[in-house]
């Protein structure tokens, strides 16, 4: 299995290429724009990529994606550069990979598995399953970071429509640097628990070999249920979580 990370340097990243690396059979690279990061890519057993997803154009991309099983997308301007590098980031830079994907020749394109957050939907739908702290947390974080928030809609919006290669969303909620429990909570579910990176990253390693997962936005929050146990109800239930 031949896997790709689009923001190797985040948090959960570093710790999902520790967890692919470790792993009989795959081969990880993980795209940086900082060449000075490249030894800390090296650490977790990946290979550094250097490519800016503001800078380098989608061409740039596809090359880096070439032969890939798996492109992970879990790059963020983490609230830095105001909402005009949020845009540049979280909603063109996932387009950007995505029409990267779409450019390869290659029969079998990869799938891409995006990281983005618990509760980014249509602001005017509220989910008929949250409960009153769920809107009021929902409602704070929107004012909070109204730019973060819209872009990734935005970006998920998009990604649902395209057709031309596998598709799986992940939707974390707060993230904490808490060890992780294996324990969670996952599909339609409340969004007030946080859960901790190294049990999201837990989970996107586990995507990579959930191919049935296409075309599901997936909610993870901190819970009480067995991770794998947990996904797999949510996969075999179907039900996607992203509400346009």
């Amino acid at each position: 299995m031949k896997v790709i990370i689009v923001g190797g340097h985040g948090k959960v990243s570093l710790r999902l290429a520790a967890i692919l690396s470790a792993k009989q059979g795959y081969s990880v690279s993980s795209i940086i724009r900082n060449a000075d990061q490249s030894d800390d890519i090296k650490e977790t057993g990946a290979k550094p990529v250097v490519l800016s997803l503001e800078d380098d154009d989608k061409s740039k991309f596809a090359e880096a994606f070439e032969g890939m099983d798996i492109v992970y997308f879990s790059a963020g301007a983490g609230g830095q550069g105001g909402e005009e590098r949020t845009k540049k980031v979280d909603y063109e830079g996932a387009l950007k990979v995505s029409d990267a994907i779409e450019l390869l020749q290659a029969k079998e394109k990869p799938r891409l598995i995006l990281v983005s957050a618990v509760d980014i939907r249509n602001p005017d739908v509220i989910p008929p399953h949250y409960n009153e702290k769920d809107i009021e947390l929902s409602e704070r974080m929107r004012k909070a970071i109204p730019a973060y928030v819209h872009w990734k809609y935005e970006a998920d919006k998009n990604l649902v429509k395209r057709t031309a290669f596998k598709w799986t969303i992940l939707r974390p909620g707060g993230l904490t640097l808490e060890p992780g429990k294996g324990k969670a909570s996952i599909g339609r579910t409340h969004i007030t628990s946080p859960i901790s990176r190294d049990d999201v990253a837990s989970v996107l390693a586990l995507l990579a070999e959930r191919p049935d997962a296409s075309s599901l936005a997936i909610d993870l929050v901190g819970g009480d249920e067995d991770i794998p146990t947990a996904l797999d109800k949510m996969i075999k239930k179907g039900e996607t979580d992203f509400l346009g």
